[in-house]
């Protein structure tokens, strides 16, 4: 008896259906597997044919999966999970501490703190390269867009294994030659009264960009900042008074706190991999000797230096 037509599927096969589904047609498949669109077309059609019932139905808004398309997309998805996962545990299996390390961290620990940590770090495993991608976004580590993540966070993952260094503590800074008036020691509500510098819209979440929100007038709040550092910078420039993370505003002369650390703005530091790399030499290397390195800094990041 001959095999069944779907025994020659092959896993392209799945890949292709799977990209049709995700992107509702065509064009959006070819252009994410690289491939022109009469090349998916006609794949589509032969897979149809193999086996024997139609994945798609075709409408004016777009291809919709019938409950074969589903199915198969579905499969795809788990086949690829497996991949990856599959991918990371040989990953896991390194001898020796070498090759490429992707770090994804933020610009200001970066600036701030890790830079020198990094620099120390190759000195001790110069066969391990370094690749550092810098964003306030969390990249996934389960799908490998990093290996390690240094991240300031209350929510670091479930699925992710590492350490808590420290709490990163924030505090009301201005300018060191500015100072603080006896009425504002005496009373720190005035200070509200000042001209302000705030975290954009982009970092609404963050704990202390809410509490400008609900004590400064929009009135007083002089400028706005997608990024933390530059908090920093224009309170240096004399635009106002802010919020800055103590370890950034602690490192600068020019730099003064007018209020002490508010604990309610803190978040942890965190150093995270993924458990199937957890045990690989070059994780293992750099897990230990940056979180060493963190965790003597802890008086700094906590406000306490």
């Amino acid at each position: 008896m001959p095999p069944p037509m779907h025994a020659n599927l092959a896993w392209d096969d799945f890949r292709l259906v799977k990209a049709i589904a995700d992107h509702n047609g065509l064009t959006g498949a070819a252009a994410a597997l690289g491939v022109n669109h009469s090349t998916v077309f006609r794949r589509l059609g032969q897979i149809e044919e193999c086996v024997g019932q139609q994945l798609f139905e075709r409408r004016k808004t777009g291809y919709v999966a019938t409950a074969a398309g589903v199915e198969m997309a579905a499969l795809a998805a788990r086949m690829d999970e497996d991949v990856t996962a599959f991918s990371r545990r040989l990953a896991g299996r390194d001898v020796a501490p070498s090759g490429e390390l992707r770090i994804t961290t933020t610009d200001t620990l970066h600036q701030n703190v890790l830079l020198p940590i990094f620099a120390d770090f190759r000195r001790a495993h110069p066969l391990i390269r370094l690749d550092i991608v810098m964003g306030n976004q969390a990249l996934n580590l389960s799908k490998r867009d990093a290996d390690i993540a240094i991240r300031a966070s209350d929510t670091p993952g479930e699925t992710l294994v590492g350490r808590r260094i420290a709490d990163i503590a924030w505090a009301i800074y201005g300018r060191t030659d500015d100072g603080v008036s006896a009425e504002e020691i005496i009373d720190p509500t005035l200070l509200y009264k000042r001209d302000w510098v705030a975290l954009g819209d982009q970092l609404s979440h963050v704990k202390a960009a809410r509490f400008v929100r609900e004590h400064v007038a929009p009135e007083r709040i002089a400028l706005k900042s997608s990024a933390v550092l530059g908090i920093a910078e224009a309170v240096e420039q004399g635009l106002g008074i802010g919020p800055v993370p103590c370890f950034i505003a602690d490192q600068r002369p020019s730099l003064m706190r007018l209020l002490p650390p508010n604990p309610d703005f803190s978040t942890g530091l965190w150093v995270l991999t993924h458990p199937d790399i957890r045990h690989a030499p070059r994780i293992r290397a750099f897990m230990d000797f940056c979180g060493a390195e963190l965790a003597r800094r802890r008086a700094l990041f906590e406000g306490t230096g």
